[in-house]
């Protein structure tokens, strides 16, 4: 979703026409626009803020509540079998998330060759554009963080989801800097004893077994990934580098790497649960979960597995909303039982970012009440029935690259301060990978020979 490689272009299993199977998508009718009025259904196109190949990523708002989401536009034409059979599949567990730190998918809309998948907009960035601007996190800073990636992982592995692309260029800050994990293009559905075999991901934060071709059963391979990420956010620089692939290979492989000075006892202990060469002795994340660094600042908040909630589909407030806006209830309630993805989902679940947006139901319904939604309801459906299709499709050519960009006692959250509106996408080439020798002693990941401590560069 907002990784820089071109995630649709992988070739895998297919069969059949899949073009528009399995989405529950709104179709969207064709209708020419003037370049002064660039919308898409019931969006406001803003800027774009990402494109690749075969897709782009468009800054829009959502006219009846006036929240900002990202859209990502991706040409089918120019994806080939494999490439449309991954990206239905991201789709499909997209849409079976719902995860505080999770970017959430609001709404699918479908042309004969265009589709658009309508997003959380994390308005700080990633996470990797933070640190390039600011350097390493201190500890406190780096935990807070990670509390809320790992918790978000570990979801993901509850629910037989692996991500397989876990880096910090998927890493997204909304405006409070919360985490959001973005981008499930190589994310894939895993049963532990069934093998997998794709090798996916970024090199300098993939696992050993995948450099040396192995099958794998699949949380495996994002802990490890987890551990680069917690190396890279208290470091600022990557555990594992190379000048080429091979050398990268060579490194990741004996699993030696630079701790800094500064690092603490804790969180080096840690590191070593995570980059285990022997992928079965690598930590759970339940197990991670109780480590100590983990906890520290939060012994009376222990980090435990995220318990989702009930499917929040009878909030009367917002039925009446959208009732006043012209649907009927049978129409939202049918929307919503069946998971639809459509303008009434969208309406309804950015209703409930509105509310907690404004702070309360008090200031919702004095700001969105039925009689004010009405005529809030006409000029966004003015000269068009609110049953009718969304507008048309504008039209725009068709790249790939998405960048954008709680509240449960079980999810961890932080606020400080507000990241920038939009970040400049820098190459992973470009994010430190060395440190000054007096800031480095060497260790091993587990499983190989210790080394001993000193300024000399591991080569």
């Amino acid at each position: 979703m907002f990784s820089s490689s071109s995630h649709h272009s992988t070739s895998g299993g297919f069969h059949g026409n899949h073009r528009s199977s399995n989405l529950n998508a709104t179709r969207v009718q064709s209708r020419s626009r003037t370049t002064d009025d660039p919308h898409i259904g019931k969006y406001k196109l803003l800027k774009t803020i990402g494109k690749g190949n075969f897709a782009k990523v468009k800054l829009a708002k959502h006219i009846p509540t006036g929240i900002e989401v990202a859209i990502k536009i991706i040409d089918k034409t120019a994806l080939n079998p494999g490439s449309l059979h991954k990206l239905f599949r991201e789709v499909k567990i997209m849409k079976q998330l719902d995860h505080p730190n999770i970017v959430k998918l609001y709404q699918v809309m479908e042309t004969e060759n265009t589709l658009y998948l309508v997003m959380e907009y994390a308005s700080g960035g990633e996470v990797f554009d933070y640190l390039v601007a600011h350097g390493r996190m201190k500890e406190k800073e780096a935990r807070a963080k990670f509390r809320q990636i790992v918790s978000a992982v570990q979801y993901l592995h509850q629910k037989n989801i692996i991500h397989r692309d876990l880096k910090a260029e998927n890493l997204l800050l909304d405006s409070d800097m919360n985490i959001k994990i973005a981008d499930f293009g190589f994310s894939n559905q895993f049963v532990i004893g069934n093998k997998l075999d794709t090798f996916c991901g970024s090199p300098p934060y993939a696992a050993p077994e995948l450099f040396q071709g192995k099958k794998y059963d699949g949380p495996e391979v994002d802990v490890w990934s987890l551990g680069v990420i917690l190396y890279t956010l208290v470091s600022g620089s990557l555990p594992f580098d190379g000048q080429n692939l091979k050398e990268l290979r060579e490194r990741v492989l004996r699993g030696k790497y630079r701790i800094p000075f500064y690092m603490s006892t804790d969180c080096e202990n840690l590191l070593k649960k995570f980059l285990v060469l022997n992928p079965a002795r690598r930590g759970t994340l339940e197990a991670i979960m109780k480590d100590r660094w983990m906890n520290i600042g939060y012994e009376d908040d222990e980090l435990k597995p995220y318990i989702e909630p009930p499917k929040d589909v009878k909030d009367e407030n917002r039925i009446a909303i959208i009732q006043q806006m012209g649907y009927s209830r049978n129409a939202i309630m049918v929307s919503l039982d069946k998971g639809s993805f459509d303008d009434l989902h969208a309406i309804y679940i950015l209703l409930g970012e509105k509310k907690r947006e404004l702070d309360g139901e008090a200031v919702l319904n004095a700001q969105l009440n039925p009689a004010s939604a009405q005529s809030v309801a006409h000029g966004i459906t003015q000269g068009q029935s609110p049953h009718t299709q969304p507008p048309a499709s504008t039209g725009f050519a068709m790249t790939q690259k998405f960048v954008p960009r709680s509240t449960s006692a079980q999810v961890p959250s932080v606020k400080t301060r507000r990241g920038s509106q939009e970040q400049t996408i820098t190459p992973a080439a470009q994010l430190p990978t060395t440190l000054l020798p007096s800031e480095i002693h060497v260790t091993t990941s587990p499983g190989t020979q210790r080394v001993i401590s000193g300024v000399a560069p591991v080569t």
